[in-house]
């Protein structure tokens, strides 16, 4: 959005917020404006015609509106982790930008040199931990060329583990893919 649009807007939501009228009074109860807000029932003529005319009911439905949206779980999109430049060899692990993740790095016991194994952990204060969580959502980690890491979902604990699927060390794969990982939802049609 544009910032002038976006400065527009705000200005006019604090002109409406700033509007007094005496012996104002609430002039729509919160069921109709809730089921206004979730689109059950839309406003009627009058009603909209009540709103307008009521800068205590605007700032209600705004309230209701405030609350609606901090008490609905936070959507997460993805997350994104950068191999730092100094890094040489194998990291133990690499956190996400939003710090959100951390991406370890683990060699596999009792099997020949150069095996290993990805572990995703998710931190456990992440906004949208709990809806992960309970949801047992599907997850990838793809590097930086696009190839997937891991593929899975989140145990108990928040962690999802795969052996590591090529050939070269994980520190040397990623610094030749890009550097990068990204941590995503796998959607269901997505192969």
């Amino acid at each position: 959005m544009h910032s002038d649009d976006n400065t527009a807007r705000r200005l006019q939501e604090a002109l409406l917020l700033e509007r007094r009228k005496p012996d104002d009074r609430l002039m729509l109860d919160d069921a109709t404006l809730a089921a206004a807000l979730d689109g059950t029932r839309p406003l009627t003529r009058a009603e909209r015609a009540a709103l307008q005319d009521s800068p205590l009911t605007v700032r209600r439905l705004r309230h209701l509106a405030l609350a609606r949206r901090a008490a609905q779980p936070a959507l997460w999109r993805g997350s994104r982790g950068v191999l730092r430049a100094a890094s040489s060899g194998c990291p133990d692990a690499i956190v996400t930008e939003d710090g959100w993740w951390t991406l370890h790095f683990a060699a596999e016991p009792a099997t020949p040199a150069g095996r290993w194994r990805a572990i995703l952990q998710l931190a456990p204060q992440a906004p949208f931990a709990e809806a992960l969580l309970v949801a047992r959502a599907p997850l990838r980690v793809r590097d930086g060329a696009g190839a997937t890491i891991l593929a899975g979902q989140l145990d108990a604990d928040g962690e999802c583990e795969a052996p590591w699927p090529f050939a070269a060390a994980p520190g040397d794969h990623l610094q030749a893919h890009g550097a990068t990982f990204v941590v995503e939802p796998l959607e269901a049609d997505t192969p």
